[in-house]
């Protein structure tokens, strides 16, 4: 199926939406500050389409992400900073300096010699992680956990802290000492509750979370997407006691803790018998 419009026309019709006299007044009337929250919104839209698998949907999400990103290079053009093409231009040549395993004489056109093996996906990120600390040395002004975004979740920024670190080779050798580690943090926890000091409290538990997040990276888990996941089990589980109470609220409000309990679990067994019928 033919497509009619282009990038081209989507920079145009940019242009055409910021345009001073004709343009569209909201459009207008936004900054770099206020797109923001924006951006993050969209992000989330396409992380939610790629874990519900709606790829027509997925198609749609990344138009509305690829437009924030096209707006971003309006407002920077408008104010001197940089354009689209710079923006592009900055990143092939980023992109292309990191991956000097693709492209060994640093530019587009240059390939490995054939027949060369390819590094492997561990050496791969080592590879990548040495050239971004050395680009980070170049700018300067940051240590070794820096331009780490503040704006990341906690679980998210939890795991690029860690694995900073790792790189600089501060991290356990392997995963089969973190557990115990857990442990511990759980009873720094119970001892923090059993003292009722709140500060302690906040204190501790953000060290098992954290603890929580090395495990999950050291088997390779993003915990992030495997929080959400946990998420989205939880309502699906919930939504369906309320189901078993015919939707009134008010009813399944008034039951038992233990009445609850029995719901629950009468859910989860129901859950699994389905999914082992489909299984088989």
């Amino acid at each position: 199926m033919p497509h009619a419009y282009t990038l081209a026309d989507l920079l145009q019709l940019m242009t055409r939406l910021r345009d001073p006299d004709t343009g569209c007044p909201w459009d207008r009337a936004q900054d770099f500050r206020s797109i923001a929250p924006h951006t993050l919104e969209e992000v989330c839209e396409v992380i939610d389409a790629i874990e519900r698998d709606d790829y027509p949907h997925l198609r749609e999400e990344l138009g509305d992400l690829l437009f924030q990103v096209v707006f971003y290079a309006q407002l920077g053009s408008e104010r001197g900073l940089f354009d689209f093409a710079a923006i592009v231009d900055g990143l092939v040549a980023k992109l292309v300096a990191r991956h000097p395993h693709v492209f060994p004489g640093g530019t587009l056109a240059s390939r490995r010699a054939a027949g060369e093996p390819a590094p492997e996906t561990r050496g791969v990120k080592q590879l990548w992680e040495t050239i971004k600390e050395r680009e980070r040395a170049m700018r300067g002004g940051s240590g070794p956990l820096g331009e780490i975004p503040a704006t990341l979740s906690a679980l998210m920024r939890a795991a690029k802290v860690q694995k900073r670190a790792a790189h600089l080779g501060f991290d356990w050798p392997d995963a089969g000492p973190v557990p115990a580690k857990i442990r511990e943090e759980l009873a720094e926890v119970e001892a923090a509750v059993a003292t009722g000091d709140a500060a302690d409290i906040v204190e501790e538990i953000g060290d098992l979370l954290f603890a929580c997040v090395n495990l999950a990276r050291h088997l390779g888990v993003d915990s992030e997407a495997s929080l959400r996941a946990a998420n989205r089990k939880f309502e699906r589980r919930f939504e369906q006691m309320v189901e078993r109470m015919e939707g009134d609220v008010e009813a399944f409000r008034a039951l038992a803790a233990d009445a609850k309990e029995t719901l629950w679990q009468a859910v989860k067994q129901a859950e699994r018998a389905t999914a082992g019928a489909a299984e088989n």
